[in-house]
């Protein structure tokens, strides 16, 4: 007989409440609200550590001052059970409403919401419900600093998961490109889905998941980047071909996952287009990872539209700017495209300071449409004594197969 799962860890089990309450004094904020409803609020319930079903509305308050308050649905009390602080449940809308009056009046809470839609990534609470708290007499702020802070910092177990998936991923990918490379060149048809089965056969080995085929592009489909190949409309592998890579996987769903962008060239070496696009998306990125170590060298901050912003400088001096069309990185946490900060001043302005624990991509990209396109991406761990690029040996040259 199997044994029966052990129960979950208790409602915010080592969470730092000392550090909130500093947070929130510079925040000039009374409390953090958390709110969710069917998960359009990831943040609410990684913050708080909740298992179990969540059909319903709750809300839960974290004090500057004083314990914690949780107000959820009578028939959805089990995820709070052991909760530090008080529960109080409620049924009827009107009892919502009442609770929520008493948990909010005259008090300034920070909540998932972005001025103008700026940060999507923070502004997971619907307009209606900031209606309502207002209504109700609170004055609300965007938790933004908190969110990077309390949810997108990576735990010790997270990061050497992450390192152990990255270090797997850039294997799988040199691979994969050569095998592709190899059976070409003897003759053997290699079309995009036959290298995108060839990977994931390399995630299983490798003990790797992931929630969705990498993608493989050959040549013009290079040039789009979020590029799906399918069968029957797949490309076949010739030789002088541009060959792009994008791979993610991690040790289970739910963990923090590594995301790398390989790229190849079909043959002995490129032309001078191709290998300068790919010096350019090179030096993008490069100047990203330079621009943080400088500034953490330096203990100045830095943000994630700086970090695009040196990024986009490169391939706009190198007359790509028109053809880099989407930001340099993106947050990574317990969610591929994470809360955190993302490297962004380009769709959106994302001013948010890059701390300690918190984990991003670097892929600048350079798009021709219809010809080819390139992209390299690594991913950055910020830990407390600087930066750390996974995988450790980032491509450096085409990889020609």
């Amino acid at each position: 007989m199997s044994a029966l799962p052990s129960p979950p860890p208790p409602p915010l089990k080592g969470f730092d409440f000392a550090a909130l309450r500093q947070a929130l004094t510079d925040l000039g904020a009374d409390g953090w609200l958390l709110y969710d409803f069917r998960g359009v609020n990831p943040v609410a319930p990684h913050v708080l550590g909740l298992h179990g079903m969540s059909t319903r509305r709750f809300f839960v308050l974290l004090p500057r001052d004083g314990s914690p308050v949780a107000l959820a649905h009578r028939i959805e009390l089990g995820p709070f059970a052991n909760f530090p602080g008080e529960v109080r449940p409620y049924a009827a809308w009107r009892e919502l409403h009442a609770g929520l009056r008493a948990l909010v009046a005259g008090k300034t809470l920070a909540l998932e919401v972005s001025t103008n839609d700026n940060v999507p990534y923070v502004d997971r609470v619907p307009h209606g419900v900031v209606q309502l708290l207002e209504s109700l007499g609170a004055h609300i702020v965007s938790s933004a600093a908190l969110v990077t802070r309390f949810a997108a910092r990576w735990t010790h177990a997270e990061l050497e998961g992450h390192r152990r998936a990255a270090e797997a991923l850039a294997s799988i990918a040199q691979e994969a490109m050569r095998w592709a490379g190899a059976e070409t060149t003897r003759g053997v048809e290699v079309r995009e889905t036959v290298v995108q089965r060839r990977v994931l056969e390399g995630f299983e080995r490798a003990g790797l998941v992931t929630d969705h085929p990498p993608i493989v592009g050959f040549q013009e489909n290079t040039a789009n980047p979020h590029y799906e190949p399918r069968e029957g409309s797949d490309r076949r592998l010739a030789a002088g071909q541009v060959i792009l890579m994008d791979l993610w996987a991690g040790p289970a769903l739910g963990s923090v996952f590594a995301d790398q962008t390989w790229m190849g060239f079909s043959g002995r070496a490129p032309d001078a287009e191709v290998q300068g696009v790919w010096s350019a998306v090179r030096g993008a990125r490069e100047a990203a990872v330079t621009l943080l170590r400088a500034r953490w060298t330096a203990r100045r901050p830095a943000t994630g539209a700086e970090l695009d912003d040196a990024a986009r400088g490169v391939i706009r001096d190198a007359g790509y700017a028109a053809n880099f069309t989407h930001r340099t990185g993106h947050s990574i946490d317990r969610d591929l495209h994470g809360s955190g900060p993302h490297l962004d001043n380009f769709e959106t302005a994302d001013d948010r300071t890059l701390v300690a624990g918190i984990g991003f991509s670097v892929e600048p990209g350079v798009y021709l449409e219809g010809r080819f396109g390139m992209r390299s991406e690594i991913n950055v761990f910020l830990g407390e004594t600087g930066p750390e690029v996974t995988p450790q040996t980032p491509q450096r040259e085409l990889l020609l197969v």
